[in-house]
């Protein structure tokens, strides 16, 4: 979302995707933010809600370009970094998405989702997405545009799209939105569930320790209480 909306800020300011260097400066001109409104994530743009204007054929053209230049995603980086830890420092649990979210931006994050789907069923989702918000453009113009970024980003010298190598595959395909959504948090609880077992055999060892130990009896059984 947010390399969507730089490539809107280029647009809207006329700027030549070739001249490298205004498109990296009109970074510094811009205020780029994430808000959850009506329990749906929405990207602002000096204040503006764009979250529909981001998906126009005119910004998926350019976007795989712009989102190229070093500078642009050297800032970008550090933009979605910024938004994730004070996120964290609020307390809240976080899930992003991105190209380069868990090789780049988080490769320490604790879930790793590399969420895929044919070009065909990406481009007819895109169709239906297009449709609700008005955008026309024939299906055949949608699958080349997600096929030609796909190429584009999977060669890219930075960021380039590939799964991390600890991510879980999962494949869109021939599933709906609920099923994924589902299979999804069933990976995340599996997740929760090993690290509390993991959690729980690393204070059992803790205990045989201190055991070996001869350690006063108490702290034992306060640490037992903990499994």
């Amino acid at each position: 979302m947010l390399y969507r909306c730089h490539a809107l800020a280029v647009l809207k300011n006329n700027i030549d995707v070739s001249d490298e260097e205004k498109v990296e400066e009109i970074l510094e001109k811009i205020d780029i933010d994430l808000k959850n409104k009506n329990n749906k994530q929405s990207v602002f743009l000096n204040g503006e809600d764009v979250t529909g204007k981001i998906r126009t054929p005119e910004v998926t053209g350019i976007v795989s370009k712009t989102s190229s230049i070093l500078g642009v995603r050297n800032k970008i980086t550090e933009l979605e970094r910024k938004i994730g830890y004070e996120w964290l420092k609020e307390g809240k649990n976080i899930i992003m998405e991105g190209r380069d979210i868990t090789t780049v931006v988080f490769p320490e994050a604790k879930v790793k989702i590399y969420l895929d789907a044919t070009p065909i069923e990406r481009a007819k989702r895109r169709c239906r997405q297009n449709k609700r918000n008005g955008i026309n453009q024939s299906f055949e113009e949608v699958l080349q545009s997600i096929m030609e970024r796909d190429k584009n980003d999977m060669n890219k010298k930075v960021g380039a799209l590939k799964k991390a190598p600890d991510a879980i595959y999962v494949d869109s395909s021939k599933s709906s939105v609920n099923k994924i959504k589902h299979k999804i948090i069933k990976i995340i609880k599996t997740y929760m569930l090993l690290l509390k077992s993991m959690a729980k055999y690393i204070l059992l060892l803790i205990c045989l320790w201190l055991l070996k130990k001869d350690c006063q009896y108490q702290p034992i059984m306060e640490i037992i209480q903990l499994l």
